[in-house]
């Protein structure tokens, strides 16, 4: 081949090799977010790792627009409040969809259920505890925010989870010494005790406030509460067929209600055991039946007929270790349940696994629920010294 000839042919190849497309060309922001708006939003923690331009988009309150005109429905969501010893603000999880679903161990290939915990990335969060967290609609609420484990407060925080960001809201009127907060008709209703700075010294009184949060205001006068009827020192709630129960601490176990329309207190009782169980942190209400975990079992009990019964079915669930924490939830009409289980130390660096479930739920004529187990998996791996607080359920 003659000179000229190659050097043509280095020039031809040379110009072909800087016509290479760009593999990653750039989609302009509309059009993302008309893709975004059309996936479902298990995905978006998944998505939010691809940049941070995605990240700002699935985080903005013009995503969840468009999610509306391109027909979305509104989804069901997990948010898990952890704390990891010995920081103690808290750290926030949601249960999402992962691109991988095929695990491998050493003998056999399984299918995973596709779920995982994914950090969701905000902020550093306030401190938060079990009974002092209450969801609404896409808010999370954290009531009597404290700064410090030793310094109460009455503030207010509201985690926004469309946009996963903190703002604050109307604090309480008094600074609480302990409260437990529930929701009725999307208001919170909070019971508690406060110190009483005019009587003796340590004295306390009962605590009772509640929160309009489409107005975002509290109620503006004080809703007298019973000194005698119920102690709401250390105190547990929840809200029953329309009422606001409140169940004393440990050693009293009196049981008052609140009845919102005729703006009384009753003292109440609510069956064999229903007020021990009301102060596990494994309980949860679907359509007005109450779900616990207790001694590794499910059980439910119905407000109306005022019975225990064992839930049956739940084929292939594994058992729960001895010290699990557990947590429960009303994942749209099904029971999402959460355990803990502590790995074999590994030299000194020991950890622990959440495992998640989903539950169904089948009402049957023999007034009977069966539970279904759709699927259980390994969702998260932590510290041995993580607090595993609570779980809740938005809609956004």
């Amino acid at each position: 081949m003659s000179s000229p000839e190659k050097k043509r042919k280095r020039k031809t190849t040379t110009k072909t090799n800087k016509k290479k497309p760009s593999p990653n060309p750039s989609l302009p922001d509309d059009l993302l977010m008309s893709i975004f708006a059309r996936v479902s939003r298990l995905y978006y923690p998944t998505l939010s790792l691809v940049s941070k331009s995605f990240r700002s988009l699935l985080t903005s309150p013009e995503l969840y627009k468009a999610r509306s005109l391109s027909g979305q429905n509104e989804c069901c969501c997990l948010y898990l409040c952890l704390r990891f010893k010995p920081y103690s603000n808290s750290t926030w999880f949601t249960l999402c969809r992962k691109p991988d679903q095929t695990l491998t161990n050493e003998t056999t290939k399984t299918k995973s259920s596709g779920y995982v915990l994914a950090k969701v990335p905000i902020p550093p969060s306030p401190r938060a505890h079990f009974s002092s967290l209450v969801a609404v609609g896409s808010n999370i609420y954290n009531l009597g925010v404290s700064k410090s484990i030793y310094q109460p407060s009455s503030s207010v925080s509201i985690l926004d989870c469309r946009t996963h960001t903190w703002r604050e809201a109307p604090s309480l009127r008094v600074v609480p010494m302990s409260l437990s907060a529930s929701v009725l008709d999307e208001k919170i209703y909070v019971a508690g005790s406060y110190k009483d700075d005019y009587g003796d010294s340590g004295s306390s009184k009962n605590l009772f406030e509640v929160f309009d949060t489409k107005t975002q205001i509290w109620d503006p006068d004080p809703i007298p509460c019973s000194e005698t009827t119920c102690n709401f020192l250390n105190c547990k709630t929840a809200c029953i067929d329309g009422k606001f129960y409140v169940v004393s601490d440990v050693i009293y176990r009196d049981v008052c209600a609140y009845e919102s329309k005729e703006g009384r207190w009753d003292l109440v009782g609510l069956g064999s055991y229903m007020e021990h169980h009301l102060f596990l942190d494994s309980c949860c209400d679907i359509d007005n039946i109450w779900y616990f975990v207790f001694q590794g079992r499910f059980i439910w009990y119905d407000t109306k007929e005022i019975q225990w019964r064992h839930l049956k079915g739940l084929v292939g669930l594994p058992k729960f270790p001895p010290s699990a924490r557990i947590r429960l939830a009303n994942y749209s009409g099904k029971i999402a349940v959460f355990w803990d289980d502590v790995l074999p130390c590994n030299g000194g660096d020991n950890k622990k696994m959440i495992w998640c479930a989903e539950i169904a739920l089948e009402k049957r004529k023999s007034y009977e629920i069966w539970g279904k187990v759709e699927w259980f998996d390994h969702v998260l791996t932590v510290p041995i010294t993580c607090v595993f607080e609570k779980v809740l359920a938005v809609t956004v």
